[in-house]
């Protein structure tokens, strides 16, 4: 992807992402959102939007322009919440991709984590411990704030009952983590019932990268 130095260059970047996400089947119908951060502007999908369908001229630029249209998907607070506590991020993504919203429904290991267990390699190098943000309503400010407390120290999270939000150092990057989440959760998911064979505790570590 080109890199992003001005504003039109997220806005074309965001929507060739968009419609990349929709084509892999991980923004069901008006769902998920996406913002990249370009100097002190976030510019972002709008509210009520289709990944499927929105375009350039449709995206709203945060601070907003002078006329304060269009108006930014009402997650928002989430997305500058992940932005805040990663300040190398110029780029979050939300999905309600389903198996990574089917993991959120679950419940949460004792250390407050999605059931996500160590079953490959990529699973520990990019996702590392996947916290489950306590359910709040969609675009409350309780639900950033459950974000903000989450965030810091993990570019990855999950949202109960809701879906995954990830942060990263570019939009292609953000991308390749909710990608591999979603794997990563469908194979959780098809291994359930199965007597399935995890990394065992000295394998993880060795994965790990130090202070993670």
């Amino acid at each position: 992807m080109t890199a992003i130095r001005t504003e039109s260059d997220a806005r074309a970047a965001v929507v060739r992402a968009c419609r990349h996400l929709s084509g892999a089947g991980l923004s069901p119908g008006s769902s998920g959102n996406v913002s990249v951060r370009v100097g002190a502007r976030i510019i972002a999908t709008p509210t009520g939007s289709s990944l499927r369908s929105v375009t350039e001229e449709q995206l709203a630029a945060t601070p907003a322009d002078q006329d304060g249209t269009p108006r930014p998907t009402k997650e928002l607070p989430l997305h500058a919440a992940m932005y805040a506590a990663h300040p190398e991020a110029t780029a979050v993504v939300h999905l309600h991709s389903p198996y990574a919203t089917a993991i959120a429904c679950l419940p949460p290991t004792p250390d407050g984590f999605a059931p996500l267990p160590p079953l490959t390699p990529y699973r520990v190098m990019r996702l590392g411990d996947v916290p489950l943000v306590p359910y709040a309503p969609p675009g409350s400010a309780e639900l950033a704030s459950g974000v903000a407390a989450a965030a810091p120290g993990h570019p990855v999270l999950l949202l109960a009952n809701h879906g995954p939000v990830v942060a990263a150092a570019t939009l292609d990057a953000a991308i390749d983590l909710a990608e591999e989440l979603e794997t990563a959760a469908q194979l959780t998911l098809l291994l359930k019932q199965a007597p399935a064979v995890a990394l065992d505790a000295a394998a993880v570590a060795a994965l790990t990268p130090p202070g993670r």
